[in-house]
């Protein structure tokens, strides 16, 4: 094992202070993903935290000086990138795991000796405020982040309570110490990404204000209450934006001990002076609403100035998550990828509502939930796939809450329409179908929530019928979505098509046998994207004839996203048998899974696509983008089960791991974790809307699922090795399961699932 690994599992072990029978956070390594392109921050949050106080390590900006789109701030979309060796500060919103980025609020940089403001460079080319570091000084576990600052011998911690983040400074002696507020820095940010900041200092140790930004988000607005716990000997501030009317402010010097800071581009600084080795903390609260609820959550959270009690409080609040699933595992890897992959779900969505139950909403008005905590970040292009069904295992009171929040979001928007890509009271439209309509069914497939299941049935057919969204229109009137007139087509209509026979599952529950057969119909139109001719889906034209230009191995401009018509093309969830049959039948279709897995993919046909790396391919496989996960337990619907008992655990092995490189592409908001979850579980949800789960090949030896409904459920893995990867038999209770699939009443409502493995395949 990696010796800093080793070292970093102790240091865990050792801040594990507050009475546990078990400790689950030491097998968590935060820095998993955070190289190449896993996209995760490895700073401080809680669980579903609304504050992520993380580590920014560059500034790239979206666009070069050209005006060209800058592809280096692809690799920032969490702020962090393990390669690096420099920190610009600490801010206090990211996203985990995501392919297109947004947030960065709020950097603070402690510095000492002559004060600069400029983050790399100053204007004259000097060193900016950036600091070195060692990863040898550095060290993260759930809800805890510590690293030494180089440049200015400075010790920073970081800890967070739901929504304030908590840092904790220690400095040497100095009458120049300070603390930069930056407001400026943003993660993917341009020039006009700041539409507007304020601050006010209110007395010599609490300063309060808001920004409202521009980007992935177009009206994104957050406030802050910012406490030190040393009052500060002096303040001031720089604005990078060239003002062309300040009315009768220009009486004054605003640059210096002013209480009033406004502009689209600021940084304020606060100075100091520090004994040797003195503590300066820092109580961050956020808010969607105002900077009297920002002091109200400070107040509820964080009342206090103990940095070790926030930090032992948010410690219990991941253990008991954790705690939700208990592993032994064949190796000590294997339980540091799994409980690293557990905690990675729990990063998003977020809590997005003050402790009073206020919250911006869609409309930009303030909304007070009723009934649920109000969440944001859906990145349901992803997370309806794996995410969200192991949420309806041990978080099911959380993803009731996730779709009241998505109802409220449809209630809330002039569209109509269910959540997209959403976040921080915004939809910003990012990727394809109308995937709430999945989580809804699930969960109804399950009997997870008190949701109204009519409302939710209403705001799908809603969604649904939103003629000017991506090409619903003509999907409705001709079967298809064309490729002459909306780009993805086929993808946009295979989703489309599952979406709606997740409308026809909600019908279903509620009696409503008009709908249900109606969006049944519609859930048939993945066939006419199907050329029987050359065995592909492919694109159509609105002349309902097929593009003559395909080719079925390339990303690009093939009527797919992110896929091609060899992976994403095996997209209909909702009919594998029917799909099976069109394409062969069962040997031919198995074959072409085979091919799939081994063939050798050419670097051009997935140069053009970002999310897309070499990292994460098997042959013309990517289990590092969403698509395709569900493929490698298609094998299932052939007759050859062992097939997906070989692949699962071959790219559990291979694309996952223990290291900050151990994600083999974006963990997409949870989802790349959630499939290695469900998979070293042993069973998978290929159909989210439906009860079942196809099985594949447990990795661990034994789990036990401790339920939110009282229930302990314990898997048990027989004859378990690295080479016994086979499925020799499965029972529930007692009782051998002669089929390929467990129930959601199996593995929530038993109290034993038995798996028994060999080196040899059942065929």
């Amino acid at each position: 094992m990696h010796k800093k690994l080793i070292f970093t599992i102790a240091i865990f072990s050792c801040i594990n202070t507050f009475a546990q029978t078990k400790s689950f956070i030491q097998f968590v390594n935060p820095f998993i993903g955070t190289d190449k392109m896993g996209h995760t921050f490895p700073g401080a949050t809680t669980p579903f935290g609304m504050v992520q106080l993380s580590p920014q390590t560059n500034m790239q900006t979206m666009y070069k000086a050209d005006g060209s789109y800058n592809p280096k701030t692809y690799e920032y979309c969490a702020g962090y990138q393990y390669a690096d060796s420099t920190i610009i500060g600490f801010s206090h919103t990211n996203f985990s795991g995501t392919g297109h980025s947004d947030l960065g609020d709020f950097l603070v940089m402690p510095t000492v000796g002559k004060l600069v403001l400029d983050p790399l460079k100053t204007e004259t080319g000097e060193k900016g405020f950036v600091s070195s570091f060692s990863h040898k000084n550095e060290m993260a576990s759930p809800g805890y982040y510590k690293v030494k600052l180089d440049d200015y011998n400075i010790t920073a911690e970081l800890t967070a309570s739901d929504r304030v983040g908590f840092h904790q400074y220690t400095f040497p002696k100095t009458d120049d110490a300070h603390i930069i507020l930056d407001m400026v820095y943003n993660v993917y940010g341009h020039d006009d990404k700041n539409v507007w900041t304020f601050v006010r200092v209110e007395n010599d140790s609490t300063v309060t204000g808001y920004r409202q930004t521009h980007g992935w988000a177009r009206t994104r607005t957050v406030y802050f209450v910012m406490e030190f716990s040393k009052p500060f000997k002096s303040y001031g501030h720089k604005k990078y934006d060239k003002a062309k009317y300040n009315g009768f402010y220009r009486k004054f010097n605003e640059e210096e001990n002013f209480p009033e800071m406004a502009g689209k581009e600021i940084r304020a600084y606060f100075n100091f002076d520090t004994e040797e080795n003195e503590k300066i903390d820092i109580k961050f609260a956020l808010s969607s609403v105002s900077t009297e609820g920002a002091l109200k959550n400070l107040k509820a959270e964080i009342p206090h100035w103990d940095f070790e009690k926030t930090k032992a409080e948010t410690q219990q609040k991941w253990n008991k998550e954790l705690s939700k699933i208990e592993v032994k595992s064949i190796t000590p890897e294997d339980k540091i990828t799994f409980y690293t992959a557990l905690y990675h779900t729990m990063l998003s969505p977020i809590i997005y509502e003050d402790v009073d139950g206020q919250y911006r909403g869609l409309d930009q008005n303030i909304h007070t939930s009723d009934g649920f905590t109000n969440y944001t970040i859906f990145s349901l292009w992803d997370t309806y796939r794996a995410l969200h069904p192991l949420f309806n295992i041990i978080h099911p009171q959380r993803n009731n809450d996730m779709i009241k929040s998505m109802l409220a979001h449809h209630d809330q928007s002039v569209h109509k329409m269910l959540p997209i890509w959403s976040h921080y009271a915004n939809e910003n439209w990012c990727m394809i179908g109308y995937h709430a309509t999945s989580v809804i069914a699930d969960a109804v497939s399950k009997n997870v929530g008190d949701f109204d299941k009519n409302h939710a049935l209403e705001a799908s057919i809603n969604t649904s019928n939103v003629d000017y969204f991506d090409g619903i229109g003509d999907y409705k009137k001709m079967g298809f979505v064309p490729e002459d007139k909306s780009s993805s087509s086929v993808s946009k209509t295979l989703e489309y098509a599952y979406d709606d026979w997740c409308i026809a599952q909600i019908a279903k529950s509620v009696g409503n046998a008009e709908v249900e057969k109606e969006y049944l119909k519609r859930s048939e139109y993945f066939k006419n994207v199907y050329d029987p001719k050359i065995g592909y889906m492919r694109p159509k034209l609105s002349d309902g004839k097929f593009r003559k230009e395909f080719d079925p191995l390339d990303t690009h401009g093939q009527g797919f996203i992110e896929g091609n018509a060899w992976n994403y093309g095996l997209y209909v969830p909702q009919n594998l048998d029917e799909m099976v049959q069109m394409m062969g039948g069962k040997e031919r279709f198995s074959k072409h899974l085979d091919s799939l897995f081994t063939m050798e993919l050419d670097d051009k046909y997935i140069e053009k696509n970002e999310d897309i790396t070499r990292d994460g391919i098997m042959g013309n496989y990517v289990q590092g983008n969403e698509p395709g996960h569900h493929i490698p337990y298609l094998y299932n619907w052939t007759g050859k089960e062992y097939k997906t008992q070989e692949r699962v655990r071959i790219i559990m092995e291979k694309m996952y791991g223990p290291k900050q490189d151990g994600l083999c592409g974006n963990d997409d908001a949870g989802q790349m974790s959630a499939w290695y979850i469900f998979s070293a579980l042993g069973f998978y949800p290929v159909v989210p809307g439906s009860p079942n789960y196809a099985l594949g090949s447990p990795l661990v030896e034994e789990a036990i699922l401790n339920l939110d409904n009282g229930n302990s459920v314990k898997i048990i893995v027989k004859n378990q090795s690295k080479k016994n990867v086979y499925v020799k038999s499965v029972s529930v209770d007692g009782k051998k399961r002669d089929r390929n699939y467990l129930t959601h009443d199996e593995i929530t409502k038993s109290k034993e699932i038995v798996f028994e493995m060999s080196s040899k395949p059942k065929k």
